[in-house]
């Protein structure tokens, strides 16, 4: 019988083999998310041909169960796949990805909601705004009511269903708030198209509006439950990848499409520099020592960023599968190393992006993009550092974490 330590061989050689066959399709989709990455911002949403192809090749159930025909594929895979695609454009990764991504956070529900979903279409996109203040709830019999307009819903043109954070307040003062998730189908909300941006336009990610819903209690999720260990869905999915605390991780589910547009970015210029001659003096650009110097310099923070996202992800799946929940302090390790990670990808973005000269200003190539969608995921909340870095430290001082979600 295998250990709950770690698969058996055949089982990890049969994971490994998944792993990359998907990944090599993954792969062959990006000339293609290259030709369209201009008019992914211009539509400022998926194209439904790249929609589609990300179906065809099963990306975006990268971690949905396999009792239900998904990969379950662990965790790291969020990263990985990401980088994949945002190496040709960091809009996709990042849709990728967040829609990947609610797979396995139902995988955390009552199985009567996977039932909801799942039994209706397996291939159901969830999209999500995870913006607690922007929801207001109250316990009512067998539910919640719900109400709220949340900003920053990815994908949400594209999904049949959206997971809406919100705070439930109580009568009793005593009591205090709770924060809660809710899974309601589209036709339940009003999308309001706000989503213009200077990066990531291709998101698509817009508001969303729901007055005074009713959401039975199975359809809902309570932000302690998925603090690590089992949860709800550990009755149908046992795969330890259903136990890993959501919040405490969740800046790997978007990190790797930083990690990637920077790899992008750095690929590109290093193919120019090869074959570019300066303006000024005819110089080959890769026979000057600034140039190498950037590249040096790029590709460490580069490097630096893949080997934290990776080891976190991978860690956090070992403690897992040992059935050990970590502690406070490995919880904001975890919100520390998302944001550093990002921020040195977006460091490595815009030192190339200088090295670059006038030739970044041109909205035809590609960097301006890069320098955009850098600067767009790094202004998440998840990659602040200075909010994740504070908490860290606070921990660390012995004072109580300001993060409640972890």
């Amino acid at each position: 019988m295998a250990s709950i330590l770690q698969p058996a061989n055949g089982e990890r050689d049969a994971a490994d083999k998944i792993y990359a066959a998907m990944f090599e399709r993954a792969r062959e989709l990006l000339p293609r998310l290259r030709e369209r990455a201009a008019t992914t911002e211009q539509l400022r949403r998926l194209p439904p041909d790249t929609e589609r192809e990300l179906h065809e090749a099963g990306l975006f159930r990268l971690l949905q169960p396999k009792r239900v025909g998904g990969s379950e594929l662990d965790y790291v895979a969020l990263v990985d796949f990401a980088e994949v695609i945002a190496v040709a454009d960091a809009s996709v990764a990042w849709n990728l990805a967040n829609l990947a991504s609610h797979h396995w956070m139902l995988g955390m529900f009552d199985p009567r909601a996977q039932d909801m979903v799942w039994k209706e279409n397996p291939d159901a996109l969830i999209a999500s705004s995870f913006v607690f203040p922007a929801g207001r709830a109250r316990k009512v019999a067998n539910g919640y009511r719900i109400s709220g307009r949340w900003p920053f819903s990815s994908g949400v043109d594209s999904s049949g269903w959206n997971m809406l954070a919100g705070i439930v307040s109580s009568d009793d003062e005593a009591e205090g708030i709770e924060h809660r998730i809710f899974l309601v189908r589209s036709a339940n909300y009003r999308i309001i198209e706000t989503w213009d941006s200077s990066g990531l336009r291709g998101t698509g990610s817009n508001d969303v509006e729901i007055e005074d819903l009713f959401v039975p209690d199975h359809m809902t999720l309570a932000v302690r439950d998925v603090a690590g260990g089992p949860t709800r869905g550990s009755t149908v999915n046992h795969n330890p990848l259903y136990a890993l605390p959501v919040f405490s991780l969740f800046p790997f589910v978007l990190s790797g499409a930083a990690l990637g547009n920077a790899q992008g970015c750095l690929d590109d210029y290093i193919e120019i520099a090869r074959h570019r001659a300066s303006t000024y003096n005819r110089m080959k650009l890769g026979d000057l020592q600034t140039t190498q110097i950037k590249i040096a310099e790029a590709s460490a923070k580069i490097d630096a960023a893949r080997l934290i996202m990776r080891r976190t992800c991978i860690e956090a799946m070992a403690d897992a599968r040992r059935g050990r929940i970590p502690d406070i302090a490995e919880k904001t390790r975890y919100r520390r190393d998302g944001a550093f990670s990002v921020n040195l990808c977006t460091e490595a973005v815009g030192l190339l992006f200088t090295a670059s000269g006038a030739r970044g200003l041109y909205t035809a190539g590609t960097l301006q993009r890069q320098f955009r969608d850098a600067h767009a995921i790094n202004a998440h909340i998840a990659f602040s550092f200075d909010a994740a870095g504070t908490n860290y430290g606070r921990v660390a001082l012995g004072l109580p974490s300001e993060n409640l979600t972890l």
